[in-house]
């Protein structure tokens, strides 16, 4: 067992009988099932309640403000300051948790597919069904390299311990801390297994881009020809759904770094969505549900233990955790060229983008930066009409550095290796939500098709004239008037009305964060007259 950066306390509690480590998933299924933390449903996965917690929680998210990280994160809303005298008085409350455990669990592994680029990590847990979620999400290492894995990070989850905010400086009982000094991540008062996974995203998020790797918050695949596409898209735009096709080769559902060498997954697994969930739709992630996979807050028959994944009483942001190898003929390992297709996913609920368009190098910053997609009337509460939403590079909660620090180095990429980029629409069409419908997933997929085949390359476009987007004149096999949203409205004066209502949040939003980028990105926005 690695003893890099480990604390004196830390080493101890790792070197007790009581500490379990490594163990199969076989025997981690076993060992949640004895100690009441889930059951087997009758596909054989394991089923779990996270409690309180169904989702993140930003706000309780912290960085450690010190000397490393003092001049390089990018402090504000998303990345909130914590001192070191209060990471430290949490560190020392862990390890005495810990101490009073019956058993704790550790896996050792690694993030990051590219060997060049990969780095051993620890997750150490007090939860075996949490520890099992780490084993399936990070890359699980060859038996003979457990013996000389030096983790370089440590990932400590503690649901039980809860944080008092006056003392313990949090905003809540709930933390997620982490400290790059000391090289630990801290979970507390939180069961839900999604904070262990985005806590060593955003890590890879600080360390990856000062070695000239982009790390992004996409999905990848690979056609039968090797041509690679990328998927961004914030939860909900059908990220996972579009890029598990079973005509072409899954790298990866969410986290991959972009180097010299291509594209690279940086996890080992799948954290799927399973409301709605089916078999037509979703095959492999249906399949994918079986002995050895986790879920997450999804409702079960008591008697019959089957999964009812159209019910949302404990929460809609039910959840699937499996392996990679679950996956058939996904690329092993899990790296790709660079990509010849990058797609950015918004589902519009305001019924006015058009279904894809090709965007233009300026387009590309703009939209990246800006990551929009809709929030839905019954998703949070107080939300009872559509909202913008914006979230930088489709992923703004996870970005320790400046949004433009990425979104500059993807343009780089894309303007160096000839990347085509797309804005594709998820969302709704005739109407806003309420009122259209959503675009047939068949008519996406067909778009997505001719993206990545080379279709739309010399294909004949209109420019929107609100959104200045090129819109395809016609794909094969999709209806003409898909492709232009106003056409699809009863009332086309509602239509601009609704338009111009997006592209004044578009407007604000860039205003507010980003009003020093270069008038040729802002102006490559919507207009509004």
């Amino acid at each position: 067992m690695g003893e890099k950066n480990l604390s004196p306390e830390l080493k101890a509690i790792l070197q007790r009988s009581s500490t379990l480590s490594n163990l199969s998933a076989p025997q981690l299924v076993e060992k949640a099932v004895k100690r009441g933390e889930g059951t087997l449903t009758a596909n054989g996965a394991l089923s779990v309640r996270t409690g309180k917690y169904t989702g993140r929680s930003p706000n309780d998210k912290f960085i450690v403000k010190d000397d490393v990280t003092r001049d390089t994160v990018a402090w504000g809303a998303v990345n909130r300051p914590i001192s070191e005298e209060n990471f430290q008085k949490l560190y020392d409350q862990v390890m005495e948790y810990l101490n009073t455990l019956d058993e704790v669990f550790v896996f050792e592994g690694y993030v990051g597919a590219d060997p060049e680029h990969r780095m051993p990590l620890r997750v150490v847990n007090e939860f075996a069904w949490q520890n099992l979620f780490a084993r399936q999400l990070f890359i699980r290492p060859k038996r003979d390299e457990l013996a000389t894995i030096e983790p370089e990070f440590t990932v400590i989850a503690v649901p039980g311990l809860k944080a008092d905010p006056e003392k313990d400086g949090t905003n809540s009982e709930a933390f997620v801390i982490v400290s790059f000094s000391s090289r630990v991540v801290l979970i507390g008062g939180t069961a839900y297994a999604g904070e262990i996974k985005k806590s060593i995203f955003s890590v890879m998020n600080y360390l990856l881009p000062p070695k000239g790797v982009l790390s992004m918050h996409c999905s990848a695949n690979m056609g039968s020809n090797g041509h690679t596409a990328l998927f961004f898209g914030l939860s909900g735009t059908g990220k996972t759904t579009l890029s598990n096709d079973p005509e072409r080769q899954l790298v990866g559902d969410d986290e991959h770094g972009w180097s010299e060498n291509g594209v690279f997954n940086i996890e080992g697994g799948c954290y799927a969505k399973c409301i709605n969930l089916s078999r037509e739709h979703e095959p492999q992630i249906w399949d994918a549900i079986r002995f050895g996979s986790v879920l997450e807050n999804v409702v079960i028959d008591p008697d019959d233990r089957i999964p009812d994944y159209d019910d949302g009483s404990f929460t809609e942001n039910t959840r699937v955790a499996y392996p990679l190898d679950y996956i058939p003929g996904r690329v092993d390992p899990s790296m790709a060229g660079h990509p010849d297709a990058v797609i950015f996913l918004t589902a519009d609920a305001f019924g006015v983008l058009p279904p894809i368009s090709i965007l233009t190098e300026e387009q590309i910053m703009y939209h990246f930066v800006s990551g929009y997609t809709s929030k839905l009337a019954g998703t949070e509460r107080g939300i009872v009409e559509p909202e913008a939403t914006f979230s930088a590079c489709f992923g703004e909660p996870f970005l320790p550095l400046s949004p433009l620090k990425y979104a500059e180095m993807l343009r780089d990429r894309v303007h160096k290796h000839g990347s085509k980029v797309y804005l594709i629409n998820t969302g709704w069409s005739g109407g806003p939500y309420g009122v259209g419908e959503r675009i047939k997933l068949k008519y996406t997929r067909r778009m997505v098709s001719a993206a990545l085949s080379g279709e739309l390359n010399e294909v004949e476009t209109w420019k929107d004239p609100i959104f200045g987007l090129h819109v395809p004149v016609s794909i094969e096999g999709v209806p003409a008037d898909i492709l232009n949203p106003k056409k699809t409205w009863e009332d086309p004066e509602a239509y601009d009305k609704k338009a111009l209502e997006l592209a004044r949040a578009f407007q604000e939003n860039f205003k507010k964060k980003y009003a020093d980028v270069a008038p040729e990105v802002q102006a490559a926005g919507p207009v509004v007259d």
